[in-house]
């Protein structure tokens, strides 16, 4: 069981939450729940946000190490664990590795990101939640398809979106994309 996992599950435990109530809420299936409870990886991005909503805590309280009240200063040559979300709940693996750049601190309504994003192959799965997302480039070529119009972005370009919209990003020109994403999604 991952972190992750284990920090919904006690969550629901601590609040008296089924399975079925915990989908009633994040707008996710009962399946859908159930198999996020009993996987041994993280769910998408999109269904931690949906199910911290549910159980009314910020998403970054399934991914946070430590709680930190003051400023958290992440230097360049420290070595942070990445996480690769599943592409919603299929059998894949996501085409984004995430690293936490906020993790250790306490109580924080953004969540920065350090993203490694690889092309996606096959067929493109849209995302949709609540909140906001920035997302600067870094290196590479980022496509950004949002609704039904698509960006194209290079180093030096940003973008910053309503995730409530349909959307997917991903690495264009077949090679891998780092990008900074900050991720705001209310509790």
């Amino acid at each position: 069981m991952t972190a992750v996992t284990e920090k919904i599950k006690n969550l629901c435990a601590a609040k008296k939450i089924s399975a079925e109530e915990l989908a009633e809420g994040s707008g996710l299936t009962v399946p859908q729940v159930k198999r996020i409870l009993e996987e041994e990886r993280i769910p998408s991005l999109a269904s931690i946000i949906k199910i911290a909503r549910a159980l009314g805590v910020r998403p970054g309280t399934f991914l946070d190490d430590s709680e930190a009240m003051g400023p958290v200063v992440t230097r360049h040559t420290e070595n942070f664990p990445t996480v690769t979300f599943t592409s919603h709940l299929t059998d894949d693996h996501s085409h984004m590795d995430f690293a936490s750049l906020a993790a250790k601190k306490a109580g924080r309504n953004m969540e920065p990101f350090l993203i490694e994003i690889r092309p996606i192959k096959g067929e493109k799965s849209f995302s949709s939640h609540e909140g906001e997302e920035f997302l600067y480039v870094l290196e590479g070529t980022l496509v950004v398809y949002y609704g039904k119009e698509t960006y194209e972005l290079h180093p030096g370009d940003s973008i910053y979106y309503d995730s409530i919209v349909d959307h997917l990003v991903t690495a264009g020109d077949n090679a891998t994309a780092t990008i900074l994403g900050v991720v705001y999604a209310p509790a």
